[in-house]
């Protein structure tokens, strides 16, 4: 996995950029921050299964880093790659929503499947498999697959919503937020002792995709190497992860969001 350090902003070229924008001093910036593109398109890829080339992911990418480097104000003390990568995401989100592909009913399927997990689940009294939820909604295993593929890019949409509402995240922390209260961090620290506990009860080759995307930040073709299965393989079991754990959490969707 290549590794990114960006724990030297080089504030002396962002304080030169900053008075002189010029277009030569904006490209090193550019060319200095492009290893971050290319690293959260390959994160980000993990939602499409194949659907969308890795190239065009880095493209969608590129607009949100010159839009970053815009915008940012190296005088606040935030490094920029925290601050750039939210800007990366979403613009790249955009842009995959914009190709107008996406079936508006994905979400509700989205929502029904995480539902299903949970019912079926508790009626079992173990993780439902495959054949169990095929057999549920009266369709092939094969047909159930490919009803993921598509639920991949249902949940990378659906986060476009925390995007927009929180697209400066950890820039300016405002001290009157619920979980700076004390009831607030005592509910977040219950729903993430939840949060664990589901994790830990993932069949395990959901667990350890979840474990090496969330924990270990790899990539989906990195996860794809080291597991030996297919980058769609891949896409699908975190998908799969993800619609057991929301059915577990159920409306507490909060504890899954990063707080880099």
């Amino acid at each position: 996995m290549e590794q990114l350090d960006y724990e030297d902003e080089d504030i002396s070229l962002w304080t030169e950029y900053k008075q002189k924008n010029t277009p030569e001093l904006k490209e090193a910036l550019i060319l200095k921050y492009a290893p971050l593109v290319k690293f959260v398109a390959g994160r980000i890829g993990i939602y499409f299964g194949g659907n969308v080339e890795y190239d065009d992911l880095v493209s969608y990418g590129i607009f949100g880093l010159i839009d970053a480097i815009d915008k940012f104000d190296v005088d606040k003390g935030v490094k920029f790659r925290t601050y750039a990568s939210l800007r990366i995401r979403g613009a790249i989100i955009d842009s995959v929503r914009n190709l107008d592909w996406i079936p508006r009913s994905l979400r509700q399927k989205s929502k029904e499947l995480e539902k299903l997990y949970a019912e079926l689940e508790n009626e079992l009294g173990h993780t439902a498999t495959d054949e169990d939820m095929a057999k549920r909604l009266g369709v092939s295993v094969e047909e159930f697959g490919k009803m993921l593929n598509d639920i991949n890019i249902s949940s990378l949409v659906s986060l476009d919503e925390f995007l927009e509402q929180n697209y400066d995240h950890g820039i300016s922390p405002k001290e009157t937020s619920k979980d700076m209260q004390p009831e607030g961090y005592i509910e977040k620290n219950e729903l993430k002792s939840i949060l664990s506990k589901s994790i830990d009860l993932l069949p395990e080759k959901e667990k350890l995709v979840i474990t090496l995307y969330y924990y270990e930040e790899l990539t989906l073709k990195e996860i794809s190497v080291i597991m030996n299965v297919s980058e769609s393989r891949i896409s699908q079991l975190h998908t799969k992860a993800i619609l057991r754990l929301k059915g577990k959490l159920g409306r507490q969707k909060n504890i899954l969001v990063d707080e880099d």
